[in-house]
């Protein structure tokens, strides 16, 4: 297992704020916390991201946007438009949650248009593209679909999970995803990790970048 710096651990690590109830207050605090430990990035619900890019500006920490979050259950075109939406107010980084019932109903040409033109208005305007999978609500055979359509719809990264669902990441599945969805897509765990240990786990199965709410107690750990 690689050793790691607190400076290179917290580069890895986005810190997410994601909750409805967050005041001015809170969020300037979560900001400042954010510059001082050099987190990745911080990751926002799209009302907070012009603050969080006044806040940051010029601190190398990104502007990570939750976007049809967290249900993922609206049309492609309302995604796109909020994806674009979010980047031209700032967002460096867009997470988008995929149309889960569809990728149930095993409608898997609509999973991918919707990931070949969210990530084609994330590139065009230069923003980096996630694609949530929200894992706990699929079958093995439902992640590694999603892993190999995203091997032709080539996002930045697939993610593991929201952290509203009913679980969060899990090692099994960040080696199923990064398995089937070969190289050049990166893999972002995200959900319940809270600790040193499990970071270092997940690190060690190979997964880019982690989003935790935890990332300043898990840096102080280290």
């Amino acid at each position: 297992m690689k050793a790691f710096t607190k400076k290179e651990l917290a580069a890895l690590l986005d810190q997410t704020l994601l909750k409805a109830d967050v005041t001015n207050v809170r969020f300037e605090s979560f900001c400042a916390t954010a510059r001082d430990y050099g987190f990745a990035s911080v990751a926002v619900n799209g009302a907070n991201v012009p603050t969080a890019k006044k806040l940051l500006a010029g601190s190398g920490v990104l502007v990570d946007a939750a976007c049809a979050f967290p249900l993922g259950q609206v049309s492609l075109d309302v995604k796109k438009y909020e994806a674009e939406s979010l980047i031209r107010s700032g967002a460096d980084e867009v997470d988008y949650v995929l149309n889960i019932g569809r990728l149930k109903d095993g409608d898997y040409a609509y999973i991918e248009k919707e990931m070949r033109e969210i990530t084609a208005v994330c590139h065009e305007h230069g923003a980096i593209c996630k694609v949530i999978f929200e894992n706990c609500y699929l079958t093995d055979a439902e992640k590694i679909a999603a892993s190999k359509i995203a091997a032709q719809a080539r996002p930045d990264f697939i993610k593991t999970s929201t952290g509203f669902g009913t679980g969060g990441a899990t090692l099994a599945d960040v080696r199923l995803m990064k398995e089937n969805a070969g190289p050049g897509i990166k893999v972002k765990a995200a959900g319940g990790i809270r600790t040193l240990t499990d970071t270092l786990a997940f690190l060690d199965a190979g997964v880019e970048r982690i989003g935790t709410s935890c990332g300043d107690k898990i840096v102080d750990e280290l």
